[in-house]
């Protein structure tokens, strides 16, 4: 057939790298960004404790479903009952990290990072075979759209944590701190990130063969395609922005400081 080629794998180069850049710059960095969360996140994970500073609840904890969590913290109710024994936020770290992981941004740029695979374009392939994510256990990031789907629940729950910071330590509302604005400005970037998805735009105007006919569905699409140029930038920024706020309600839970209070 005219036009279409086809290939038994990746382009083969002879040499080791055909760039005259630093091209290995920017998979280092991204290497040593992810390596340094991955670490805070499991520390704070299995730590399970410091993770609510009334009225601050740490994302990585959020919903706290367990009878173990601090007093005060599980807004959602203890669904989970008392069964659970280990830390509260291994039972639900499972479904924001399924769906970084399976991120189609974040698999490029652990794939580049970690993996090598490729490390950049015009880098010589370090594998002997490439198998794409057809086999196990790449072909488990095909979940990502599901993930996607429980993300944005998660999004409506932190967002709900976010409007609780405007409570003050006994409950009543009108109170403002730092601590407010980190967790307001978390579920904002959160938001953004999870509604740049590649899969949001599909839900929103995939399977269409004929825009005119969905208006509505052709506008949403637009506005979720101009986020989408950006999702790696909303990557990044919800990546520190769920760190920064975890850190901040851990450095207030442990009293190393107050809250500034602005009202």
């Amino acid at each position: 057939m005219a036009g279409v080629t086809s290939a038994p794998g990746r382009a083969r180069l002879e040499a080791r790298t055909l760039r005259s850049d630093r091209w290995w710059l920017e998979p280092a960095v991204t290497f040593g960004v992810l390596i340094l969360f991955i670490g805070y996140a499991t520390f704070r994970a299995f730590e399970g404790n410091h993770y609510y500073a009334r009225p601050y609840l740490s994302p990585f904890y959020s919903p706290c479903l367990a009878t173990s969590c601090a007093p005060g913290s599980a807004d959602l109710g203890s669904a989970a009952g008392s069964w659970w024994r280990w830390s509260p936020a291994l039972l639900i770290l499972i479904f924001p990290l399924g769906f970084r992981m399976t991120c189609y941004y974040y698999r490029k740029a652990y794939y580049r990072s970690f993996w090598l695979s490729p490390p950049a374009c015009a880098v010589a392939e370090p594998h002997k075979r490439y198998t794409g994510e057809t086999r196990p256990p790449l072909v488990l990031q095909n979940a990502h759209r599901y993930f996607f789907y429980v993300a944005l629940i998660f999004v409506v729950i932190l967002s709900w944590d976010a409007i609780l910071g405007f409570r003050d330590a006994s409950g009543r509302w009108g109170h403002m701190g730092l601590g407010t604005l980190l967790l307001l400005a978390n579920a904002i970037l959160l938001g953004v990130y999870t509604l740049s998805c590649h899969s949001c735009r599909h839900v929103v105007g995939g399977r269409l063969k004929h825009f005119s006919r969905h208006p509505v569905r052709y506008r949403l699409w637009g506005y979720v395609s101009r986020l989408n140029a950006h999702h790696m930038l909303f990557a990044w920024l919800s990546l520190f922005s769920v760190a920064g706020a975890d850190l901040y309600v851990r450095l207030v839970s442990t009293g190393a400081f107050s809250d500034p209070r602005f009202f």
